[in-house]
């Protein structure tokens, strides 16, 4: 979404505590991330997951129904954890934490998820250090992020707060370079990128929302970057 741009973004753990509440509402950025998200998983029955920076547990689903043998989420913001908690069906291993700091022994997890969060760190060598620490040998480590090419277009994490008010969320741009030498450096192998763009997986997003017109400028725009890394 572009927003205007004398709108001062807020710091990630203040903007997700506003956001909490309403933050299971999709738009097209998690649309496209869910979808090549599943494009790029491996089968999960018998393995052992971890959602860093997992949000309300809104994909946790996922991984259940996929038959995960242990699944353990962690998020910088207590509200969101509190959220997840609330799930009916979300596992009991959660906890509040930072990525860059991970409350776990190494090689504990066949499956690592860093989720529409890593333009939120500014500097990602320590947050891959850790999702690298984190996964056992032949691991998959699973990122997505905002799509720098959509950040360049001047569009923003925003939502609106309980109140209606318009929020924008801080945000650090990462290529896929950035990406790649982090990941690199922390031992990680890269081995499938998906750029998904404005098409019509998202159309109806853009038609309750009154913005066709935007939607035909957009078609083509990547909004999500997907990195598959093995460990």
């Amino acid at each position: 979404m572009t927003v205007p741009a004398d709108l001062t973004p807020l710091p990630a753990r203040e903007a997700y505590r506003l956001w909490a509440d309403s933050y299971d509402a999709e738009n097209p950025v998690t649309i496209l991330e869910r979808d090549c998200v599943r494009d790029l998983m491996p089968l999960l029955r018998g393995k052992a997951l971890l959602d860093a920076a997992c949000g309300t547990g809104r994909r946790l689903p996922d991984a259940e129904t996929g038959g995960a043998r242990r699944v353990v989420a962690v998020d910088l913001v207590h509200e969101m954890i509190h959220r997840a908690q609330a799930r009916r069906r979300t596992p009991r291993a959660l906890a509040v934490a930072d990525v860059r700091a991970l409350p776990f022994l190494e090689s504990l997890f066949d499956i690592v998820w860093f989720r529409l969060a890593a333009g939120h760190v500014p500097d990602l060598g320590d947050a891959y250090r850790e999702l690298a620490r984190a996964a056992r040998a032949g691991a998959y480590v699973i990122v997505t992020d905002f799509h720098p090419a959509a950040a360049s277009a001047g569009h923003v994490r925003s939502f609106r707060d309980a109140r209606g008010t318009l929020r924008v969320v801080e945000h650090h741009i990462h290529d896929v370079g950035v990406h790649v030498n982090a990941a690199t450096r922390a031992g990680l192998t890269l081995e499938r990128t998906i750029e998904p763009a404005v098409g019509p997986t998202v159309r109806q997003f853009y038609v309750a929302a009154g913005r066709l017109a935007a939607y035909e400028r957009q078609r083509g725009l990547p909004l999500v970057l997907a990195l598959l890394f093995r460990a």
